[in-house]
């Protein structure tokens, strides 16, 4: 996923948190914010060292970027998402992961 594609700051976190909308499955929850002046979405990663071992977490986080890479012609431009990742993602494969991130695409409207 390009640089340009991430979101990295914290200030843009806290924004993203405190200002957006929020959704949640039993997996993993979505914080999303609509900004009009941007040309394409952008995406942030939580997992919490509470769902493993740093292999564990970094296995979470390529599965989740990979997932936003194969769905991102889906997905509507002027957005910023942050995806946290909850316990039940430490025993999940890339398809699981993936299905339940489209659930959370469609339960928010963030197709398009």
């Amino acid at each position: 996923m390009k640089k340009a594609y991430r979101i990295k700051k914290d200030k843009e976190f806290q924004l993203v948190f405190q200002k957006g909308a929020s959704f949640a499955n039993r997996q993993l929850v979505i914080y999303y914010l609509e900004k009009k002046d941007q040309q394409h979405f952008r995406v942030g990663l939580s997992v919490s060292k509470k769902i493993g071992n740093a292999v564990t977490r970094n296995q979470v986080k390529r599965y989740i970027r990979q997932a936003f890479i194969d769905l991102e012609n889906r997905i509507k431009d002027n957005y910023d998402i942050i995806i946290i990742a909850r316990n039940p993602v430490k025993d999940m494969d890339y398809h699981e992961i993936k299905k339940s991130m489209q659930h959370l695409f469609y339960k928010t409207e963030l197709y398009k």
